[in-house]
């Protein structure tokens, strides 16, 4: 069929298999013999018979048969094979398809002796020599047979037996013996044939000017009529001879080796012969080639430039690493006679490797921003390679199901016959890395682990690839920054580049639970980051201190959250009133709060004091001292007129071992002077204020918060709510509507029931006229609400803890 093509080369059929095919299929051969029965080969019968089957690193599939092969007859120097060969998709051979080729050829004349070395047989191939008959010589009778040589007798074969030639001893095998441990042979009517496997026990290696050979020393011994003859079939085939040295291959074969020419004194060139895969190269062909064939007086030497045309290279992996080999099938004919054998043929079928040479490959990317794809292409590699899967983000996936992730990929061949993998994927694609670099850029990174199989061989070797592209299409987060009479705030909506970025105070991360420590309010959805800190905060510098106001200022960074870079920095800043650092109590108590500036980096704030020295601060931070104290103490002074009293201090710092102070802060509270007059009074019950009833719309929510900071509510999927004995849960409750500022809200009760109707029973109060049940265990904890971003009007809210219980009674209302 057109899948199959045969050649005849010389005594050998070559069948060659149609790659395109044949390809990534699983081959059965079987050889048809005459009465129609296919056997199965495997490596024992096909060295055992004459067959080779080689399989190259082209997708190329050979099968070779020796001319007196176990199966088909030489008859008229024309010998037929029939081979069937089975192709399957799966290795256990199921929806087969089956294909017969038959093909004959005709070889001859045939020389006295002929060797054949093939890579997985040596076969020798010898003329019987039938003596002339004697007239009127009467033959023994057949019983005579019998007392002789009982086992001539008893072989249904002509061949009787082989004795095998050794160092140390002479072992003789009948031909079932022989048969029996994998030996080949065979008769015709001009020849004896004995085919040894390279792998076989009487294969002794020995060495003819430093070229190893395997040889076998043997006689074959069969029945003619009445007589037993004898004939040499020693073989030998070289083994090694290779060299590899400047870009060059160097072959070389010894001539008249012992073994074969064991006896001969004298011997005589008749040809010599070379080529490449069977076919013999004629001299003008061997020079357009490059090729150099020397017969010198002991040897034959064949010289292949690496790379020659002829040749093919293979993927070869050693270690893991990707690397290449040159091969080429050899084969080399002589023929020589010598004064004992007369012609001998000896023709040598080698296929020479040359060493492991590792291979560089590319990895190229190519970026189209019109549909955002990276397009990565990995090569260049031999045809013999094949992309089998990818491991992404630590997932293995085959080829086929890469798409999945995004993935396209595709080949694509070169005209010197090797090919690459192309990868096309898009920069959105979940495993691709996107990481911020500079200004207005992105780096998309991929990382992606290839692994691939070598055919025929089924080495696996992988190729990490990484690689990025810069893209102009970052968009960073930007700041709003405001203040109220008490805080500062910052609103951070997000960019694409800061999903990972973190905010901090100089060094100072800022976690959510790190602002509930400061009472700070962190606040972050998918778009944006609001944080507000109080005006009077450890981490607000002041700038400046005038009578017209302090300036402060929040400074925040956003940094990498892998290496802690700085990537963004926004601040806010606002003026404040000074009357915010000082209190004048109508009792006379002056509370006052200095602030440290920046302008005195070193200023300990517990090293503050006032005009009498020994008035130190009674609360210090890092950035304030607070003092408290008497009008009339600390070293105050005071001034009168008509309508004020005028009381006056200064805060001031010393530095230590200095009377100088560094720093100075005034100031002064005022009160009105009034006329003194003695009034009478007397004491009155007055009725307590009324609220008058009204009628009105309210409308209400009551939230379930995850923590203290109560920026998370649960939402209506999360509920319900499982949580264990004890365990804090936070309760807010709202005035939804009106927004009016002048409105409060306040709670009078509050009770639990363990179903969702109010009235059921059992009951246990939580809050009984607005204050905590003083009958519960753990007391319901009110906690204080500020005005934030979310909190417009404070009053409008309440918000409490309750400890998680369990009713433990029956339907009767519970006391603990």
């Amino acid at each position: 069929t057109g899948l199959m093509s045969s050649e005849c080369l010389g005594n050998l059929l070559r069948i060659t298999l149609s790659a395109e095919y044949f390809e990534n299929k699983y081959l059965s051969f079987s050889v048809v013999d005459q009465s129609g029965v296919a056997w199965e080969l495997d490596e024992a019968m096909a060295a055992q018979c004459g067959y080779t089957v080689t399989y190259s690193s082209w997708s190329s599939i050979e099968f070779r048969a020796s001319a007196v092969n176990c199966h088909s007859h030489l008859e008229k120097d024309v010998f037929t094979v029939t081979i069937q060969i089975k192709a399957s998709l799966t290795p256990d051979m199921k929806n087969a398809t089956i294909h017969l080729k038959s093909a004959s050829c005709y070889y001859g004349p045939w020389s006295p002796r002929e060797v054949v070395c093939e890579s997985n047989y040596m076969e020798v191939s010898v003329r019987r020599e039938i003596p002339q008959p004697i007239k009127d010589f009467i033959q023994d009778a057949p019983e005579d047979w019998t007392l002789v040589f009982p086992e001539a007798k008893a072989e249904d074969a002509s061949i009787w037996q082989i004795v095998f030639h050794q160092p140390e001893e002479k072992k003789a095998l009948l031909v079932s013996d022989a048969w029996s441990a994998g030996y080949g042979l065979n008769t015709t009517a001009t020849r004896v044939l004995l085919r040894i496997p390279r792998t076989a026990a009487q294969v002794q290696l020995v060495k003819d000017q430093g070229i190893t050979f395997s040889a076998v020393r043997s006689s074959t011994f069969y029945k003619y009529q009445w007589m037993i003859l004898m004939v040499d079939t020693s073989v030998a085939c070289p083994v090694d001879g290779v060299d590899y040295t400047n870009k060059t291959i160097t072959w070389t074969v010894p001539k008249y080796i012992l073994p074969l020419s064991a006896g001969a004194t004298s011997f005589k060139d008749v040809l010599v012969e070379a080529g490449v895969d069977l076919h013999k190269f004629s001299a003008k062909e061997m020079a357009s080639r490059k090729y150099v064939l020397l017969n010198d007086l002991n040897a034959i030497t064949m010289k292949i430039p690496i790379g020659a045309e002829g040749g093919r290279y293979k993927t070869s992996v050693s270690n893991g690493q990707l690397g290449a080999k040159y091969t080429i099938n050899l084969f080399l004919e002589h023929q020589w006679e010598d004064n004992k054998r007369g012609l001998t043929k000896h023709t040598v079928i080698k296929e020479i490797e040359t060493p492991f040479e590792q291979v560089e490959l590319a990895i190229t990317n190519s970026l189209n921003l019109s549909t955002r794809l990276m397009n990565v292409t990995v090569g260049p590699f031999l045809p013999d390679v094949e992309l089998v899967n990818l491991t992404i983000e630590g997932v293995t996936t085959a080829v086929p199901e890469a798409v999945q992730h995004g993935y396209l990929i595709y080949r694509t061949r070169y005209a010197n016959g090797s090919k690459a993998y192309v990868i096309h994927v898009p920069l959105d694609a979940p495993s691709i890395k996107k990481e911020y670099l500079r200004e207005d850029r992105r780096a998309y990174t991929l990382n992606v682990t290839l692994m691939f199989i070598t055919h025929p061989s089924s080495e696996t070797f992988i190729v990490p690839v990484v690689t990025f592209s810069a893209v102009r299409d970052a968009v960073l987060p930007s700041a709003r920054g405001f203040c109220d009479e008490r805080n500062l705030h910052l609103i951070i909506t997000h960019g694409n580049v800061d999903q990972n970025w973190l905010p901090f105070i100089l060094d100072w991360h800022l976690t959510p639970e790190a602002a509930q420590k400061y009472n700070y309010s962190l606040r972050e959805n998918v778009t944006h980051l609001a944080i507000s800190v109080p005006f009077l905060s450890p981490h607000v510098n002041y700038e400046g201190f005038h009578t017209s106001g302090i300036k402060a200022s929040l400074y925040l960074t956003l940094k990498d959250g892998i290496t802690l870079a700085n990537r963004r920095d926004f601040s806010v800043s606002c003026r404040f009133s000074p009357s915010e650092l000082i209190q004048c109590l109508p009792n006379g108590t002056v509370i006052i709060t200095a602030i440290k500036t920046v302008g005195i980096a070193d200023l300990d704030t517990s090293l503050l004091v006032l005009k009498d020295r020994q008035c130190k601060p009674s609360l210090v931070t890092e950035k304030t001292a607070t003092f408290k104290f008497n009008v009339n103490a600390c070293g105050t002074s005071r001034k009168f007129n008509s309508t004020t009293m005028t009381y006056e201090n200064e805060v001031l710092y010393f530095r230590p071992g200095s009377d100088t102070p560094v720093s100075k802060l005034k100031f002064v509270c005022s009160y009105a002077v009034k006329q003194t007059v003695d009034v009478r009074y007397e004491s009155k019950k007055n009725p307590l204020p009324r609220i008058k009833p009204g009628f009105g719309s309210l409308a209400l929510s009551m939230k379930i918060f995850k923590e203290k900071s109560y920026s998370e509510p649960y939402q209506e999927w999360e509920y319900p709510v499982v949580k264990y004995l004890k365990e804090a849960l936070y309760f807010e409750v709202e005035l939804l509507q009106p927004k009016d500022a002048r409105l409060d809200l306040n709670l009078d009760n509050c009770w639990a029931t363990n179903s969702q109707s109010q009235d059921s029973l059992p009951q246990w109060p939580i809050l009984i006229n607005g204050c905590e049940n003083s009958e519960d265990s753990y007391r319901t904890v009110f906690h204080e609400v500020n005005y934030s971003i979310r909190v417009e009007f404070p009053q409008h809210l309440k918000r409490f803890e309750v400890r998680m219980f369990t009713f433990v009674q029956g339907s009767s209302l519970l006391q603990e």
